[in-house]
């Protein structure tokens, strides 16, 4: 006699997963010592500073428990496989912006993090996305210098709008 497919056949616990659940449970332990050893704060009120902290580190926790749980039991859905060049191109950006955001400034730095991110996903040549990147960038270096003060870092486009 033959089995039917799927729903009869074990699935291996997810590693993955439980990847994850073990960095979730680690990001909640942190939360609860330094929540612990923060010292201080107003014990006439009920909810004080580290009401919330605690709050958030019982979600963390009860969430790398379910994680593990569903992990253990391979109740997560088979995931597609990943393609790396994709990947490639956004991390890639990603550190060209970091390696020259205080040299090029803010627009050139991700203008180009736009322009490799939409070529990671299959958008527009390089000579079209990487000017417009840089124009959006420099439209937002703008906003945020301008009209809302902040300070972001400035290259040589900026400089012209100083």
């Amino acid at each position: 006699m033959s089995q039917p497919s799927g729903s009869s056949r074990q699935r291996r616990p997810d590693g993955a997963a439980l990847a994850i659940a073990a960095g979730l449970a680690v990001v909640s332990a942190v939360i609860f010592w330094n929540t612990a050893n923060l010292g201080g704060g107003a014990s006439y009120a009920r909810i004080g500073p580290t009401a919330f902290p605690y709050a958030i580190a019982t979600a963390l926790a009860l969430l790398a428990v379910g994680t593990a749980a569903k992990a253990w039991r391979g109740a997560f859905p088979e995931r597609e496989r990943d393609e790396p060049a994709p990947i490639l191109w956004i991390v890639g950006g990603l550190a060209v912006q970091l390696l020259i955001l205080k040299t090029a400034g803010f627009s050139i730095a991700t203008g180009l993090l736009f322009a490799a991110t939409a070529r990671g996903f299959g958008r527009g040549p390089l000579w079209i996305t990487v000017p417009v990147g840089i124009a959006l960038s420099l439209a937002i270096w703008l906003v945020f210098a301008r009209l809302l003060q902040l300070s972001l870092p400035a290259g040589p486009l900026e400089r012209l709008f100083l």
